[in-house]
């Protein structure tokens, strides 16, 4: 079988992942918009914008089925251009009920795309002579700041919102028709593949781990600026300068992340950068001097860079059921950590204090450097050729 390592086939994934962080961000500008339009409390609005999460996990749960089925080329092609087509619908929406509707097609079209393109990611990268995981996350974090700029800067010259929304879905529209014929045409499983599989070994700790990452990225996009405003680090117009430096260095670390994983190997990469992580936590935590307490925000997104996709890469690799299968159990926990996180947090910062709870974090991440060691001595799968996939050091290395 001719390899899956095509300029063709990263040049696809890469689009795939910009599509999707572009998309999503996107719709964070608009937010204040649909607010004012429907004329609706907080209240109202926090329910219907947790529409978009469960949209995202219902699609996602039924995304792994159809990957094993049918491959992740047809989810990634009508995801994406979903994912387009439905952010004006957004900017259109005149009612509640019609928003919930949207945010639920949009929802889904996110979820299954994230599933889909981290599947066809998996397969790419499998016949790579380095890693390709971190850089094609880093198009996602670039999508991501990329996304909120066009609106941002479209809505300050005087675009109204839906024109916005109509050019951010253009340039959407365009990035995946260059994207569609570059697509892998076959990366699901065998067409006997079971329609469901229990979680089980190595990927219930991927999933796991998966959870508790994604639950730091979302705590501190919520409650970064709490903390440091409350801390009195910075005034309140500022406190989004924490999480700033956090995406920064998250996106320079995913940046390199694919080079450093070449030469360290995963296991080394995933226990030195979760250290760095929880390192970063103390200096931020235990450390009163202002400029290098903010200095643990980039010490957090530069050792936090490359652990998700190694955690893919190995749920792409391990035998304990069909790859597709666990990528998308791997991706629905890791986002149910994205959504309870954050509750859970302002339940545990209530009960004992903002401080405590970011400690909290740190404990919790702690478990990824201990499982480390267990991650990378899972049995993998065997490549395309027949021979054992081995960690990315020694790939590199050979050829």
């Amino acid at each position: 079988m001719s390899s899956a390592d095509t300029p063709a086939a990263r040049l696809s994934t890469r689009l795939a992942f910009l599509v999707a962080g572009f998309g999503l961000s996107c719709w964070a500008p608009l937010v204040p918009f649909a607010k004012d339009r429907l004329a609706v409390d907080d209240r109202v609005l926090g329910a219907l914008l947790l529409c978009l999460g469960i949209g995202s996990v219902l699609a996602m749960l039924v995304t792994g089925v159809l990957s094993a089925r049918l491959g992740s080329r047809p989810i990634i092609v009508v995801s994406g251009f979903g994912l387009a087509a439905m952010l004006p619908v957004l900017a259109l929406a005149a009612t509640p009920l019609t928003l919930a509707a949207a945010l639920l097609l949009f929802g889904a079209a996110l979820g299954s795309l994230d599933v889909a393109m981290n599947i066809h990611a998996v397969d790419v990268e499998r016949d790579a002579p380095r890693p390709l995981m971190s850089g094609f996350h880093a198009l996602f974090s670039i999508g991501g700041f990329a996304g909120a700029a066009v609106i941002t800067i479209l809505l300050s010259f005087g675009t109204g919102a839906v024109e916005s929304a109509a050019a951010a879905s253009v340039l959407m529209v365009l990035a995946m028709a260059a994207a569609r014929p570059r697509l892998l045409r076959a990366t699901g499983t065998a067409g006997d593949a079971p329609l469901f599989v229990r979680p089980r070994g190595i990927v219930l700790l991927l999933a796991g781990l998966a959870a508790v990452t994604f639950l730091v990225e979302g705590a501190l996009l919520d409650w970064s600026a709490l903390l440091i405003t409350g801390a009195g680090f910075v005034e309140v117009a500022r406190g989004g300068v924490g999480y700033m430096l956090f995406a920064i260095a998250m996106t320079a670390g995913r940046l390199v992340g694919d080079a450093l994983t070449a030469r360290l190997g995963d296991g080394p990469t995933l226990l030195w950068g979760s250290g760095l992580a929880i390192a970063g936590f103390v200096v931020l935590l235990a450390v009163p001097v202002v400029p290098v307490a903010l200095t643990g925000f980039v010490l957090i997104g530069l050792g936090a860079a490359n652990i998700v996709p190694i955690l893919f890469r190995h749920a792409g690799r391990q035998t304990s059921m069909p790859a597709g299968l666990a990528i998308a159990a791997v991706t629905t926990t890791g986002y149910a950590g994205v959504l309870v996180g954050p509750a859970a947090m302002g339940f545990v910062a209530d009960a004992y204090g903002l401080e405590p709870a970011f400690w909290m974090l740190a404990a919790l991440l702690c478990v990824v450097p201990l499982s480390s060691g267990w991650i990378v001595t899972a049995p993998t799968s065997r490549s395309r050729d027949g021979e054992s996939r081995r960690p990315s050091r020694e790939i590199t290395r050979e050829r």
